[in-house]
């Protein structure tokens, strides 16, 4: 990792020091990349974040369909037996 840094910032001050336009507007393309990257990234979290949610939504939705399910069929199975005893009582 240090090596890859250590490689970018030579690449770009190298970039800088021929680049083809004055340093004021070589500094403020730079500054609007990061800005744009900045950007991105704050968009990208966004996204993830509200699509964490949308899963976890929808994770409680099917847990909470079968935990219905699961006291229906405990609910009928219970009734089911109550009818059978009071038959055989």
């Amino acid at each position: 990792m240090g090596n890859f840094l250590l490689g970018f910032g030579i690449g770009v001050t190298v970039g800088v020091l021929f680049a083809p336009k004055s340093g004021s507007e070589t500094r403020q393309y730079l500054a609007d990349r990061a800005n744009e990257g900045s950007d991105y990234l704050m968009n990208q979290g966004q996204q993830l974040k509200e699509t964490a949610s949308d899963l976890l939504d929808k994770g409680r939705n099917v847990v909470m369909n079968q935990k219905d399910k699961l006291s229906d069929m405990v609910g009928s199975a219970a009734g089911q037996a109550k009818e059978s005893f009071q038959r055989q009582s």
